[in-house]
């Protein structure tokens, strides 16, 4: 697929933010990656948006090509680099589509300003609350939510192990991108996520700290959750359970809210279902007012 996007970066509170940007005409659409992710994981989606909206997917703080200071990785941080972004770009009335801690952030990000979004799309993510599960503690979901260590790994190595993922049997050279957009090379020819270690370790802290269901009653504007669903055991079905209680509990809270659940797909839909997922966001974003 060809990628209409103008690679673009801003000066916004003291750094330096990188974001793609497909230039259509009509209502913007923001587009937020998850941890430790970045903008290249609409790289699928984002043509197929830009080609009814302004669509623009920016790099988060820490994240991708735009710039990594050592704090800052709380909510209220990234969602006053969200306002900001929003603004220096004279966005009116965006839909921010958030991926899994995207759509944290993007839940975060309403609540906080009321007046600006006029829908959320929250894609596998934005109900994700841990200190909610029964028995949790921080020092659990320190440890279950650290990042892997790869450092050890070389581009060529990653990428063999990543086609015996779930993504494998689609894979592309898209995919490839979105996948190598969260690392870089060091001079050993090794890699590195772009994310420092201790730089997601606050995120995670910000996520153990943060309260959805409060927020979640304090967004005025229509809601879309685009759920992933599978068939899991173990580890995963418990996953699944936590997903399904976490989009209920926000269900019950949320003035507007719609949930659209995508059977057999796994947590990174914009890689895995772009076309019905950009359809599912299109169709949202057209009949909001």
């Amino acid at each position: 697929m060809h990628d209409p996007a103008l690679d673009s970066t801003i000066s916004l509170r003291g750094l330096a933010f990188h974001y793609r940007d497909y230039p259509g005409a009509g209502r913007p659409v923001v587009l937020l990656h998850g941890v430790a992710s970045s903008s290249r994981i609409w790289l699928l989606v984002g043509p197929l948006l830009g080609a009814r909206f302004r669509t623009l997917a920016l790099d988060q703080r820490g994240h991708g090509e735009t710039d990594k200071p050592d704090s800052g990785y709380d909510f209220a941080s990234v969602t006053d680099d969200l306002a900001a972004f929003i603004d220096a770009l004279g966005l009116e009335r965006p839909v921010i589509a958030g991926h899994s801690w995207g759509g944290n952030v993007a839940v975060e990000f309403a609540a906080r300003h009321p007046d600006v979004a006029a829908g959320l799309v929250l894609v596998d993510g934005g109900f994700m609350e841990p200190s909610a599960r029964p028995g949790a503690t921080w020092e659990r979901t320190e440890k279950e939510l650290a990042p892997p260590v790869l450092t050890h790994l070389k581009p060529e190595e990653l990428i063999a192990m990543a086609k015996q993922w779930e993504l494998g049997p689609i894979w592309s050279d898209e995919i490839e991108s979105a996948l190598m957009g969260n690392f870089e090379v060091t001079d050993e020819g090794t890699i590195q996520p772009r994310l420092r270690r201790e730089h997601h370790m606050q995120v995670v802290r910000a996520l153990w700290d943060q309260k959805l269901a409060e927020l979640c009653e304090r967004v005025a504007c229509p809601v879309l959750f685009a759920v992933a669903e599978r068939t899991a055991e173990g580890r995963q079905r418990e996953w699944m359970e936590m997903k399904r209680e976490g989009v209920a509990r926000a269900q019950e809270r949320l003035a507007d809210c719609q949930v659209l659940w995508f059977p057999d797909t796994i947590h990174d839909i914009p890689l895995h279902r772009p076309a019905e997922l950009s359809g599912a966001i299109a169709a949202f974003a057209r009949r909001l007012s």
